[in-house]
């Protein structure tokens, strides 16, 4: 079975144009993700668990996008709307596995940032490699239960129709073209993004009301913006990812007098603006990676 991707409704004839900037975030991503992934493999001094987890995430941003954008270029560019079933299934899995990925380290950085504002003295001895590594993979094992029974329930429906409004095979996309008994996926769907974003939200909040409540019984100024800035560059993070995800899942369900080409858009904004800005929050936010990029710099302008 083969379904054609419509790209995105009303502006078919703007594709080309469309492309344009959708080519140069998948350039951004690629190499602003690379190089500070780059920087975090090959500077033992950056071998810490904030820069680890800062590393997985990149790793997370460069598959979800990887994923993503050949096929979607391909549609641009040639007009090549056609993916197999298979293909298609795959593509779900890895986008939105991706996106649970993401979600559940932003949760283990921000219990990071909590280790070091709140027991800076303990930090490498409650964070040590193994603990990261074990939490790395926990997000891994989150995001694999959690999609893969997505496409499982969709390889079960019949599908009167075949074309996928939606550059992508997102999710719900996919789930409105069939004519067979469609609840349990809505359903599973909806339960997903209750679990993902509100518990991993929650405990993030949670995290950040212990650092707020150690900041407030700071008596030293210098001590408070110390701490407050050791957590800017995670929450600039998660307002990026949260908030248009969040945009992006009401709009879908309940925002039915927006036009389609927004639904699109929002939803492939959702999954690249993270990544594009990613690398940018923590090169800007980061002392230690701005002075890595400044000696690699000045070390090739010799």
């Amino acid at each position: 079975m083969t379904f054609t991707l419509m790209g995105i409704p009303g502006l078919e004839s703007q594709h080309l144009w469309l492309s344009l900037p959708f080519f140069s975030m998948f350039l951004a991503i690629l190499i602003g993700n690379s190089a500070v992934l780059f920087l975090v493999i090959t500077e033992p001094t950056l071998h810490t668990p904030m820069y680890l987890f800062l590393a997985l995430l990149m790793v997370t941003d460069l598959i979800s996008t990887l994923t993503l954008m050949p096929k979607v270029l391909c549609l641009f560019w040639f007009n090549d709307r056609d993916i197999a079933s298979s293909a298609c299934f795959t593509q779900m899995f890895f986008i939105h596995g991706a996106s649970v990925v993401r979600s559940a380290l932003l949760v283990a950085m921000a219990f990071d940032r909590f280790v070091a504002v709140c027991e800076p003295l303990h930090y490498n001895t409650i964070l040590s490699h193994s603990l990261v590594g074990r939490l790395g993979l926990l997000a891994v094992a989150k995001g694999v239960i959690l999609i893969l029974p997505m496409p499982l329930l969709l390889q079960r429906l019949t599908f009167c129709h075949r074309v996928i409004l939606h550059t992508y095979c997102d999710h719900m996309a996919v789930v409105k073209m069939a004519c067979s008994h469609t609840r349990p996926s809505r359903i599973y769907g909806l339960f997903v993004i209750l679990l993902v974003v509100g518990l991993d939200l929650l405990l993030i909040g949670f995290s950040y009301a212990l650092i707020l409540q150690a900041v407030v019984r700071l008596n030293s100024r210098d001590a408070t913006f110390k701490a407050l800035n050791t957590c800017s560059a995670h929450l600039f993070v998660i307002l990026v990812t949260y908030v248009p995800a969040l945009f992006s899942s009401v709009t879908h369900r309940i925002g039915q007098n927006i036009p389609p080409h927004a639904h699109i858009l929002l939803s492939n904004l959702y999954l690249l603006l993270p990544s594009v800005l990613n690398p940018i929050i923590y090169g800007m936010k980061m002392k230690e990676i701005r002075v890595k990029v400044t000696k690699c710099l000045c070390r090739g302008s010799e």
